[in-house]
C-alpha cells in the first residue's frame, strides 16, 4: 500500500514531506515485487473548503484539492506497478488521514484475498500511522518499511512517536 505519494507532499508542493521524494525508488521497487499480490495506492482527494484546511480553521494549507496537479502522484511514483488508486479525505468534516476512512478498501482487499499488507507512503506521522493502525484494527497483518516512508515532524521526534504509536498497535516495523 502505498500511502498519498502525491505532488502536494513533494519538493515544492504545497505541504512538501522533507525528503519525501527519496523513497519513490523504493517504492517503485517494492510495487514491482511479484511476492505483492495487489498494489493499492491512496490519495487525499479533498473538496474545495475541506475542514482540515487553516482557512476552514484546520491545521493544514490548502492540499490535495480534487482534479488539481497537486493531488495527482507523484511523478517519481512508476504508475504501472499500481493496481487501484482509492481517493480519501473528500469528505469536509473529517481529516481523513487514514486511508480506510470513508472509502471501500478493507473490502476490496478482503474481495481480492488480500491479509496483510505492506504500508510506505507519506507521511509518517499523519496518514502512514493512521492508516497502518486502522489496518490493523481492520484484522489485517501490517508491516511499515522506514525505508518507505518520511513524515512531516510538525514537532521534533512526531515521526519516531508514531513508528512506537503503530508498534504499539501490532504494526510491524521494518
Amino acid at each position: 500500500m502505498i500511502v498519498d505519494y502525491q505532488n502536494d507532499f513533494n519538493p515544492g508542493g504545497a505541504l512538501a514531506v522533507p525528503e519525501g521524494d527519496r523513497i519513490a525508488a523504493h517504492i517503485n521497487s517494492l510495487a514491482a515485487d511479484p511476492r505483492f499480490d495487489v498494489v493499492v495506492a491512496t490519495r487525499d482527494w479533498h473538496p474545495p473548503g475541506h475542514g482540515s484546511f487553516t482557512e476552514q480553521g484546520g491545521v493544514w494549507p490548502v492540499h490535495c484539492l480534487q482534479d488539481s496537479d497537486g493531488a495527482e502522484l507523484a511523478p517519481g511514483l512508476d504508475r504501472a506497478g499500481i493496481d487501484v488508486v482509492v481517493d480519501k479525505g473528500q469528505d469536509p468534516g473529517t481529516d481523513g488521514y487514514s486511508g480506510f476512512d470513508g472509502t471501500n478498501l478493507a473490502e476490496l482487499l478482503r474481495e481480492r484475498g488480500i491479509d496483510s499488507l505492506t504500508v510506505v507512503g507519506l507521511a509518517t506521522d499523519y496518514c502512514v500511522k493512521h492508516t497502518a493502525i486502522e489496518a490493523a484494527g481492520e484484522g489485517f497483518g501490517v508491516r511499515v518499511e522506514r525505508a518507505g516512508v518520511r513524515g512531516v515532524d510538525v514537532e521534533a521526534g512526531d515521526s519516531e512517536r508514531a513508528i512506537e504509536e503503530m508498534r504499539a498497535a501490532g504494526v510491524e516495523i521494518s
